[in-house]
């Protein structure tokens, strides 16, 4: 029978499990195919794309907390390959990659888009002034095949000051949020070459019927409703970043069709959880979360589950910053008990720990089971070597810990 009522401790593991972390992954590299990237991404509905490289990229890290050590060729195919290819990239809760077999849901946000609609002001603007420059670049794409911004005839070299971006890469931008244009591939590390979305999705998803935009983000939020779990509404509407007033009335649709229950949650606001969820009775999780991981990344959702305030400190000037440039809070069974700043140093050929503190309540064996997993990231990173720096009041127990490992 259905629950109506939730500790914390509960929605922590119906949490954890929904986003695939409630058991430890896999050490292995060949286990991890193409076909189990998709599933996973499919489970979590959206995975955020960062071009923050400081210790790997956060698409890569979000898939190595759930699948463990795998080739990142892998990821390059399932998004990549053409008509193969079981992910697509476009804004979902940033930009994200989705699986192919959603793409019709987002054309209401490609054609809101279109209007001008909850888009970045200055595209709406540049559209509104540079509309001939703009079909240009989309007739040149669709003459010459897939192009970066830089390969355009007429990209134009002059820097704006938007962004700093050139005139062709703002046109591509426009074309991009418009869904006229796609990512075809990624090369030279992480430069996208675009070209005709017809051209990019497999023909399934490129010709698949278009929904009305309130069916589309039914099914969108129902999806995000199964990857969190339990949610509230302001936490569904950030998993997609949907305008406030949709998420709420297409909410009260799904609880009245029966596809979201009502779930009180102890000191939680209003929240819901589909009709099949389960509470298991323990998980055994053991997961490094990148800052841009999906059970994290709803800040004030992360304080409600594991009592932890975690901010994203990258852009806070150095001497300012409480934990670190780029954190990572360590997730062992249901707690977030540690937190770890992180850095590849790939030419010295080592993990670095600028710092590592200990949350309150942490269990005594803290300290060895976060030592496994920076080794596990380690050989994932092809780095030999963990180096512990002295910031954090975790960091001697730890540094010992990862001696012991050695």
């Amino acid at each position: 029978m259905p629950r109506n009522h939730l500790s914390n401790s509960e929605a922590r593991r119906v949490a954890i499990k929904a986003q695939g972390l409630h058991q430890p992954p896999s050490t292995s590299k060949r286990s991890v195919t193409a076909h189990k990237i998709g599933t996973v991404v499919r489970r979590l509905g959206i995975v955020q794309i960062d071009s923050v490289n400081v210790l790997a990229r956060a698409h890569h890290l979000t898939l190595h907390a759930r699948v463990g050590a795998y080739d990142p060729e892998v990821l390059h195919r399932a998004a990549y390959d053409g008509p193969q290819r079981q992910l697509f990239e476009y804004w979902g809760h940033e930009a994200s990659l989705l699986p192919v077999e959603t793409y019709a849901l987002w054309r209401w946000r490609m054609d809101d888009a279109r209007a001008g609609s909850g888009i970045y002001g200055g595209l709406v603007r540049f559209r509104k002034e540079n509309a001939k420059f703009i079909d240009a670049v989309l007739a040149e794409i669709d003459k010459r095949g897939p192009l970066s911004a830089g390969e355009l005839t007429d990209g134009g070299s002059s820097r704006g000051s938007w962004w700093g971006w050139s005139e062709g890469k703002r046109a591509i931008e426009w074309l991009f949020w418009a869904g006229l244009v796609s990512t075809d591939t990624r090369r030279n590390t992480f430069e996208r070459v675009y070209d005709l979305t017809e051209r990019v999705l497999p023909d399934a998803a490129a010709q698949s019927p278009t929904p009305n935009r309130e069916d589309a983000q039914r099914e969108l939020l129902r999806l995000a409703l199964v990857a969190s779990g339990v949610a509230t509404e302001k936490d569904l509407r950030d998993y997609l970043r949907l305008p406030h007033s949709d998420s709420r009335a297409r909410i009260a649709e799904l609880v009245e069709a029966g596809d979201a229950l009502p779930v009180s949650v102890e000191g939680w606001p209003a929240a819901y959880m589909t009709p099949n969820t389960r509470v298991p009775r323990r998980v055994v999780s053991r997961a490094l979360l990148c800052p841009f991981d999906p059970l994290i990344w709803t800040r004030d959702r992360t304080e409600r589950l594991f009592g932890m305030r975690f901010r994203l400190e990258i852009y806070v000037p150095a001497a300012k910053r409480i934990h670190g440039y780029y954190v990572l809070p360590f997730l062992m069974d249901e707690a977030l008990v540690a937190r770890v700043d992180l850095k590849a140093d790939r030419q010295e050929g080592v993990l670095r720990v600028k710092a590592a503190h200990l949350e309150d309540d942490a269990p005594s064996e803290t300290a060895i089971e976060l030592a496994k997993a920076l080794r596990r990231l380690a050989n994932w990173l092809g780095l030999s070597d963990i180096v512990v720096e002295r910031r954090g009041g975790l960091a001697n127990e730890l540094r010992k810990a990862c001696r012991a490992l050695q």
